[in-house]
């Protein structure tokens, strides 16, 4: 017979906690958010920046990248900017985020 009173569940280890994981925040700047128009531009714009400060908060590394920020997309969104004031923000050429070796990279040197 299994006695529920002794019995601990241990957490999953698929479970995504601040030690195995990082916050990739892509495109996060003006001219996207033509593409949102499901959504509110504020509530899109505080979430993030609470998720950011979350991720801060629990010592998350984050990696912020943009695509064609002096051509056409604009910087990234200040406020999320703000969040993390020494981070470098990598530019991209291409559209998707994984074609792009800095990317890839500054991902894979988190570690996680």
């Amino acid at each position: 017979m299994f006695d529920m009173d002794k019995v601990q569940a241990a957490p999953s280890k698929d479970l995504l906690t601040p030690d195995n994981s990082v916050m990739l925040f892509v495109d996060h700047q003006p001219q996207m958010f033509f593409g949102t128009g499901s959504g509110d531009r504020a509530a899109i714009i505080n979430s993030t920046v609470g998720l950011a400060k979350a991720a801060r908060a629990f010592g998350v590394p984050a990696v912020l990248t943009t695509v064609a920020a002096e051509s056409f997309s604009g910087p990234l969104l200040p406020q999320l900017a703000e969040v993390f004031p020494k981070q470098e923000v990598i530019d991209r050429t291409t559209m998707n985020a994984w074609e792009d070796e800095a990317l890839v990279a500054a991902v894979k040197a988190t570690g996680r």
